[in-house]
């Protein structure tokens, strides 16, 4: 996301990434970053919330057009109703042994 939003940012088009991972946001340093907790896949809101989505979208417009400081990264004030901590399944002994022969 942020080597393509800089690719085109160097045409003079500015960019928003609206992003749900916040610490790869920070890696990644896009030009400008709307951060939306919330699970991945949801960087707009829930489904169907439209008053939400479209709140969303407006504030990424608007950083467009405000931000000043290259790697911006605003925080929307979005609750989201459940818990969405993410707990991978331990890998397969499979393939955990294919790793380890790389």
């Amino acid at each position: 996301m942020g080597l393509v939003a800089r690719t085109v940012e160097e045409m003079g088009i500015p960019t928003v990434c609206v992003s749900t991972g916040r610490d790869i946001t920070e890696l990644v340093k896009p030009p400008r970053s709307y951060f939306v907790n919330a699970p991945m896949g949801n960087n707009f809101g829930a489904p169907s919330d439209v008053a939400t989505q479209t709140r969303i979208l407006r504030a990424a417009l608007d950083l467009a057009r405000s931000a000043t400081v290259p790697g911006s990264i605003v925080d929307d004030p979005l609750l989201w109703p459940k818990s969405f901590f993410f707990e991978p399944a331990p890998p397969s002994p499979e393939a955990r042994a294919r790793q380890l022969k790389k």
